[in-house]
């Protein structure tokens, strides 16, 4: 009896493993759907024009090849009979020249097509991951996974919807000419068609294999790639060459740059080595193989077999035919490659978005304001929460200012009433409905927001004010009311063109802005929304001085009777001015009151109301 037991089967994890990998070759091909669809979607004529003339272009080489054959021919039997065979041969002659001729037309008008198409395309890609990004929350944008997303789509997807067609038509092209070139080859020989097919599929499968690798590549140091981005941007803007100058990290940051290339160029060095060896290694393959077959073109010919006419028009078909190959193969491993970072643009434009949930335009109480009823809020990702159980009550006409220290919630709760975040639990009510219920565009209409961290558009001043209404960008009556209550005007009027003076130094005479100008900016933001019922001002004059900023407050509350007015402020002697102070401390409101209510109590609030005031005496 044995003792080695009954047979054990074959572990089945190699051919799982091979199979996954043959699906997974096939399954990126999905996007070349896609790819078509998009060019079809961006112009057809050019399209048809390109597929029409890939068409020709396939069929053309084994006709130059044919007449080639029958020149040669000709030419022998000129030798016996010049009279007849000399006129036959300058016609035969003629007609090459002008299949040639035809052909080189084809390939410059695919050439054209390509052109056209790679800019229309390019052009249209971008605008879809532009439209995207409008679709997308602000937490989305806070995420570094999401981040790499948009990166690899924005530095690869817009070339390569187009490069797949055009391989497409490549493939296509080939295909055509291989078949033409078969139809010729078979009557020498069927294996020699056998022959011609096999010998390009060793180095196909090596190209499709280091495609994957390269891909994987892409993938992996995305946020490498998107650092040192982020150091060009550093070394090389404007708003960012004071520190980098003044604090000497020019050479660390420069270093640090050289680091990142040094790594990855290792990484594609290593890889391109890989690859060409193994191309070079393989391609022989193809060489003796098509060496192997002129030798027995040559020795059929040597033995009678075929013509020296046959003979010649046999080479050039194996020759073309084995080019034809090559380019196949090559395409489809291109198609692969190009399935693979198209699946970076999809993978970013398929990011699911939350639906619309809101349509109300207006609330069923006008006169209720805003309430904050239980609201908390975490951040994703965040052990601990943001906010937690805030309760607020604001009538319309009322003004309210929050207190506390730097990442205490204020900023958060601005979010969250403009719908830029939701709340994870409690809700928000603007005029008696929950703020998730109301048509976004509509609500942000009764709401005028500026941030601390305002943006610094390199535009013109008008349409810097213009900004904070988009329906009125244009309207210049509406900029130069807004800028009057936002106490821009006067240096306004003191700028080369006014309000059609360029800011900022990307552009050629564009002048730059003083901190607490560009803060009158982004307050004459705010007053151009007339409609605005809701006004909030989030530290928007840091860079003002406390005598400054309290006369801009008091302006501001003035033009702002009769609105809900909410200001964020570490100057308490702006911030006394409002009827009603939250005081923030770890998302929680711990004291709430008016400025005489909250000193006389001698809580937090006065300890931090006694600092300030000590350092002005």
């Amino acid at each position: 009896m044995s003792s080695h037991g009954p047979p054990q089967p074959l572990p089945a994890a190699a051919p799982q493993r091979a199979g996954e990998a043959l699906r997974g070759f096939f399954g990126v091909f999905r996007y070349s759907r896609h790819a078509v669809q998009l060019v079809w979607d961006t112009n057809r004529s050019l399209l048809f024009a390109a597929a029409a003339l890939t068409l020709v272009g396939g069929l053309l080489p084994a006709g130059v090849a044919w007449v080639g054959a029958q020149i040669v021919d000709a030419v022998l039997q000129a030798m016996h009979s010049p009279a007849h065979e000399v006129q036959r041969l300058l016609r035969l002659v003629l007609l090459e020249g002008l299949l040639v001729a035809v052909l080189s037309g084809v390939q410059r008008g695919l050439s054209l097509c390509q052109a056209l198409l790679r800019a229309q395309l390019g052009q249209r890609v971008n605008v879809m991951i532009l439209e995207k990004a409008l679709t997308l929350q602000l937490a989305q944008f806070e995420d570094s996974e999401f981040y790499d997303k948009l990166t690899r789509a924005r530095r690869e997807a817009s070339s390569r919807p187009l490069s797949l067609v055009m391989r497409t038509f490549g493939l296509l092209q080939n295909a055509i000419s291989l078949l033409s070139f078969a139809v010729l080859l078979v009557r020498f020989s069927p294996w020699s068609v056998v022959v011609l097919l096999l010998a390009g599929v060793p180095a196909f499968l090596a190209e499709t294999k280091f495609s994957g690798d390269a891909f994987r590549l892409f993938r992996w140091r995305s946020p490498e790639t998107r650092m040192q981005m982020y150091l060009e941007t550093v070394l090389a803007r404007e708003d960012h060459v004071k520190e980098v100058r003044l604090f000497g990290l020019g050479a660390r940051f420069l270093q640090r740059y050289r680091d990142i290339f040094t790594r990855l160029y290792g990484q594609d060095r290593a890889l391109s080595i890989r690859r060409d060896t193994w191309g070079f290694a393989l391609g022989l393959i193809t060489t003796v193989t098509l060496y192997a077959a002129y030798a027995w073109i040559a020795l059929a010919a040597v033995h009678g077999e075929i013509t020296l006419g046959q003979m010649t028009m046999y080479l050039l078909l194996f020759r073309q035919g084995q080019g034809a190959v090559a380019a196949m193969l090559s395409a489809v491993g291109g198609m692969y490659e190009d399935n693979l970072y198209l699946s970076t643009l999809y993978d970013y434009l398929e990011t699911p978005v939350p639906p619309v949930r809101g349509a109300a335009r207006r609330g069923p109480q006008p006169g209720a304001g805003i309430a904050f009823e239980h609201v908390s809020f975490s951040y994703p990702g965040a052990t601990e929460p943001t906010l937690v159980d805030i309760n607020l009550q604001l009538p319309p006409g009322s003004s309210l200012a929050l207190v506390g220290e730097n990442g205490s919630g204020k900023t958060t709760l601005i979010k969250l009433l403009t719908r830029l975040y939701e709340p994870t639990a409690g809700r928000i009510l603007f005029e008696g409905l929950d703020i998730r219920d109301w048509d976004e565009a509509a609500l942000r209409e009764r709401v005028g927001v500026i941030f601390q961290d305002f943006a610094r558009y390199q535009l013109r001043v008008g349409e810097n004010v213009g900004a904070g209404d988009e329906a009125h960008f244009e309207d210049a009556a509406r900029w130069r009311e807004a800028a009057e209550k936002g106490r821009a005007a006067a240096f306004i009027a003191e700028l080369p063109l006014g309000y059609e003076t360029q800011l900022g130094k990307w552009f050629r005479d564009g002048r730059e802005l003083s901190g607490g100008q560009w803060q009158k900016i982004a307050l004459s933001r705010a007053f151009m929304r007339t409609g605005a019922d809701v006004l909030v001002l989030d530290e928007p004059t840091a860079a003002m001085d406390a005598r400054a900023e309290a006369e801009v407050f008091e302006h501001f509350r003035q033009l702002a009777r009769g609105r809900i007015t909410i200001l964020i402020s570490h100057r308490f002697s702006t911030v006394r001015m409002a009827d009603q102070i939250a005081v923030l401390d770890r998302g929680r409101i711990i004291e709430r009151g008016t400025h005489a209510q909250l000193t006389a109590a001698g809580g937090h609030y006065a300890q931090l109301f006694a600092l300030q005031a000590r350092g002005y005496q």
